[in-house]
């Protein structure tokens, strides 16, 4: 994702994700989630950095 998130977005998509693993019968102990955030100079879409093609975009 796009860095700048902030900590209780990060938060819920851990909650949300290791819940979908639950749901599916693994246990949550087995679940690891990581959050890799991303400059959107380093992002790129439609052959352009984020940055540029999405200047305007609120990171999720």
């Amino acid at each position: 994702m796009w860095k700048g998130i902030s900590n209780d977005a990060v938060e819920k998509i851990i909650e949300g994700i290791t819940q979908v693993f639950v749901d599916m019968g693994i246990p949550t102990q087995a679940v690891e989630v990581i959050v890799h955030e991303i400059p959107k100079s380093h992002w790129g879409i439609d052959g352009k950095p984020a940055s540029k093609s999405r200047p305007d975009a609120i990171p999720p």
